[in-house]
C-alpha cells in the first residue's frame, strides 16, 4: 500500500500521475490530506478529494509515503509534525519514502539523504542536508526515491512501480500508457 500525501499547493501532475500509474500497475495506492479536511487545492487551482485525513490513516500495512511537490505544497508538507514523525518512522524501519520536485526537501530536513543520492527540483539543492546530489530525472538510493518534477512525474512513478513490482511491471506499464 502507497500514501500520496496532500497539503494544499501541491502540484497535480507530481501527486495524480502517480496514483494513476500506481493504480494502473495493481499497487493499492491511496491519497492522504493532511489539511484536516478532505478536498485539497493543488497549485493550479485543481481540487482533489483525498481518501483519507491523515488523523485517520493507518500507516502499520503502508509501504510506502509520496511526497509531491509544488509550492506552497511542499512547504506545507515540511510543516505537518504527523507526517514527519512517520517519515522518521519509515526511514528507521527502512521503509520506502519517495519525494518529487521541491519535496526532497522534505526528506531533507528529516535527516533522510544523508549519504544518499538525491535530486530535486533546481534551486532546492541546497535544501537536500547530507545529500548527494545528482541531476538524474529519478534517483533511488536504500529506500528513498526523488525526481526533479513535473516532466519526470512519468518516470518517478514508473521507478516507484519497478521498485515495489519489479522492472516487467515498470515496463508493460510504460508500453501500455506509450511512455517513450
Amino acid at each position: 500500500m502507497v500514501y500520496v500525501h496532500l497539503a494544499d499547493g501541491f502540484e497535480e501532475i507530481e501527486a495524480l500521475a502517480v496514483v494513476d500509474l500506481l493504480r494502473r500497475a495493481g499497487i493499492e495506492t491511496w491519497t492522504v490530506s493532511i489539511t484536516g479536511r478532505l478536498p485539497v487545492e493543488g497549485s493550479h487551482e485543481i481540487k482533489v478529494i483525498a481518501d483519507f485525513l491523515f488523523e485517520d490513516a493507518v500507516y502499520g500495512n503502508c509501504e510506502m509515503i509520496v511526497l509531491p511537490g509544488g509550492m506552497p505544497g511542499t512547504k506545507n508538507l515540511d510543516a505537518h509534525n504527523g507526517l514527519r514523525e512517520k517519515i522518521y518512522s519509515f526511514n528507521n524501519q527502512g521503509k520506502w519514502l519517495a519525494a518529487i520536485c521541491a519535496a526532497p526537501m522534505v526528506l531533507g530536513h528529516a535527516g533522510v539523504l544523508k549519504g544518499k543520492k538525491a535530486t530535486c527540483y533546481p534551486g532546492f539543492e541546497k535544501e537536500l542536508e547530507g545529500a548527494i546530489f545528482v541531476t538524474d530525472p529519478v534517483i533511488s538510493d536504500g529506500h528513498v526515491i526523488t525526481s526533479r518534477g513535473a516532466g519526470t512525474a512519468m518516470a518517478f512513478a514508473l521507478k516507484i512501480i519497478e521498485e515495489l513490482k519489479g522492472k516487467k511491471a515498470s515496463d508493460d506499464i510504460a508500453k501500455a500508457t506509450l511512455y517513450v
